[in-house]
């Protein structure tokens, strides 16, 4: 069986490229919402639900549970444990993977047409009826802190840690999702039980399928799937204002080579400007090599290997970052371009070349992402998750192709903060002086 999925799974690949999709909404009888794309030529479903929330709704003093909790999802439930969950899943290949962000958790599951009964009663098992069994949660704890402990020796991992305490402090956003080791370690097969009924709720759940089911049979089937899940969670955090100062913060590591998270507030996903700031970040750090932070620091000066800048928003804030690295004796130049680039921008805009070469990327790769049943279902719950309506798809591209020289000077000299923006280094940086108080 599990060479008749990879076999369906190298079809779906093969699938040509699209963006052209027709979306219907069904709703159960029950209530539940969700957005489903048929198509019946290979008999294969994907399915993805989202639970707003994720692991920012970690009780004080439990950090981590929410994490540890998603993790045993699939290590036994109903009347299986561990092994025989597994065991029942590659009997029908069928594959369920679990997952916690800040703002979400994520289920993903892939099963066949001819066995989706079974799969949808396992995957029913693990979202109602996880066993949370001593020896599985010993065996997840001990995953969960190697991993804790693996960070506290990652550049890149400390970089996040040290900007994320800086700007959200005792927010949820200012720690990490995983928990410390002292947290995780605490954490009881109760406070598993008490995340699960908290955070897997019917009040935020969204829902999409996609691939060899009709809008009928998935009506059907998300009551039996959710229904048993409790009506309401818990509430969600509050919002949090992002606050920098142009300067730097240096954390001490014994490496070569210096890594530096910069940036400071972002702009919310539902602005009207998004679509501006989204073609602008394009042009400044998100194109690659044809950026401009990597033509001016790696191209002309061969400060980095990379370089790069990205959007941020999140359901409670929102960030502009970017990160760069480069050896302990050259990353202070590599900032300095850095903000150079950031403050040209910002009172220069960008050019009609730039412009347009940002927008025919931007446009041209969208319908790539519509590959396969998979990456189509997590593109329209993506969408419920924000705020999206159903024609987003249709319109995306037409919104990109909008933008303006002029739409993007005003997003630039509203979003681009020289005076706001933070660098987090881990290294040993030679002639970086850090900000105080920082």
């Amino acid at each position: 069986m599990k060479y008749l999925l990879t076999a369906l799974f190298a079809a779906l690949l093969a699938l040509p490229a699209r963006a052209d999709i027709e979306i219907e909404e069904v709703t159960s009888p029950g209530g539940i919402t969700a957005w489903l794309v048929e198509e019946p030529s290979i008999p294969f479903v994907s399915l993805e639900l989202r639970f707003r929330g994720g692991a920012s709704l970690d009780l004080p003093g439990n950090r981590g549970a929410v994490n540890l909790m998603v993790g045993l999802l699939e290590e036994g439930a109903g009347e299986r444990d561990a092994r025989g969950f597994a065991e029942a899943a590659e009997s029908i290949a069928a594959s369920f993977s679990f997952d916690a962000s800040d703002d979400a958790v994520s289920v993903s599951a892939r099963f066949l047409k001819e066995t989706q009964p079974e799969a949808l009663a396992l995957l029913r098992d693990a979202l109602t009826a996880p066993r949370f069994d001593a020896d599985a949660l010993e065996r997840v704890r001990a995953q969960v802190i190697s991993g804790i402990r693996s960070d506290l020796k990652d550049p890149d991992s400390i970089a996040s840690a040290a900007f994320d305490r800086m700007v959200f402090g005792d927010h949820p956003y200012g720690s990490a999702r995983e928990g410390t080791e002292d947290s995780v370690a605490a954490l009881t097969r109760d406070d598993l039980i008490d995340a699960h009924a908290g955070v897997l709720t019917r009040d935020r759940v969204y829902v999409a399928a996609a691939g060899d089911i009709t809008g009928e049979e998935l009506s059907a089937l998300l009551d039996d799937l959710l229904g048993d899940l409790p009506a309401t969670g818990r509430p969600q955090p509050a919002d949090v204002a992002v606050t920098t100062e142009a300067g730097a913060t240096v954390v001490p590591f014994d490496t070569p080579q210096s890594v530096a998270l910069f940036g400071h507030e972002g702009i919310e996903r539902d602005d009207p400007d998004f679509f501006a700031a989204y073609v602008m970040n394009q042009i400044l750090g998100a194109g690659g090599f044809e950026s401009r932070l990597m033509n001016e620091v790696r191209e002309k000066r061969g400060l980095t290997y990379g370089v790069y800048s990205y959007l941020v928003p999140k359901d409670h804030a929102a960030l502009y970052l970017g990160r760069v690295a480069s050896a302990n004796d050259r990353i202070a130049e590599a900032i300095d371009v850095i903000r150079a680039e950031w403050e040209r921008l910002a009172a220069e805009g960008v050019s009609e070349e730039e412009l347009a070469e940002a927008k025919t990327y931007l446009t041209g790769a969208y319908p790539l992402r519509f590959d396969g049943n998979g990456p189509i279902a997590d593109i329209l719950v993506g969408m419920q998750m924000d705020h999206l309506p159903l024609d987003y798809v249709e319109t995306r591209n037409d919104k990109v192709a909008a933008v303006t020289l002029d739409d993007v000077s005003r997003v630039a000299e509203r979003l681009l903060r020289p005076e706001a923006l933070h660098f987090v280094v881990v290294g040993q940086p030679e002639g970086l002086e850090a900000t105080p108080g920082q």
